[in-house]
């Protein structure tokens, strides 16, 4: 077990009670990143890699509806207001989470999860809507203990992954906007930023430590 493995160990480790012999020795990774950054499948391999080495893996995938919900308002020739397509959003998102916080508890082995709440801020603050109170908090409280990282790429190569799997489309302009908050994020919390460009087999070797 190597680089951002040993990290979630580690960090799974000090989750332990003294002297509890029988703990779980779950390790959470959270996999962050713009549309087009390769989350999915990153995580997708992460936890094959893990399984074909004899050990438990799963994937929760921490959707907030997004995409689902511009394109019925495309459907519709609705455009939906920020603030409520936002509050829907964040509703989706955040039951995402609890589910997906509760069968990582009863869980072995690793966890790992595509997207999470703080994702939602990012959009917020690209949208340039207020961050609000409760929303940091559940935030900053559903990553304690875990490994974050952040899969970066230029906007330009996320936009052209957007359009080679052809199910939506971003704008080069969000896409950077994104980006730079996601980075910024980074920085004033300690997150792992690893290089996200390139085939997904040296992604994944970036993952790993083996890169």
């Amino acid at each position: 077990m190597t680089g951002i493995l040993r990290r979630a160990a580690a960090a799974a480790g000090r989750r332990l009670r003294p002297g509890a012999l029988t703990a779980r020795r779950a390790r959470t990774v959270v996999l962050l990143g713009i549309d087009g950054a390769g989350k999915t499948m990153a995580a997708t391999a992460l936890v094959a890699a893990e399984r074909e080495a004899g050990r438990a893996a799963i994937l929760l995938r921490n959707r907030s509806g997004r995409r689902w919900l511009t394109r019925a308002s495309a459907r519709c020739g609705v455009e939906v207001p920020v603030r409520w397509a936002d509050r829907v959003e964040t509703v989706v998102r955040s039951a995402n989470v609890l589910v997906s916080q509760v069968r990582a508890a009863r869980r072995d082995g690793l966890v790992v999860m595509d997207r999470h709440l703080v994702c939602q801020l990012v959009l917020r603050r690209t949208r340039g809507l207020p961050p609000g109170r409760v929303l940091p908090r559940a935030a900053a409280t559903a990553l304690r203990g875990v490994v974050v990282v952040l899969l970066d790429v230029p906007a330009e190569t996320a936009r052209a992954r957007i359009l080679a799997r052809g199910q939506d489309h971003e704008s080069l302009e969000y896409l950077r906007a994104a980006r730079a908050v996601y980075l910024e994020f980074a920085r004033a919390r300690g997150w792992i930023v690893v290089d996200a460009t390139g085939a997904p087999e040296a992604v994944l070797a970036r993952l790993t430590g083996r890169g």
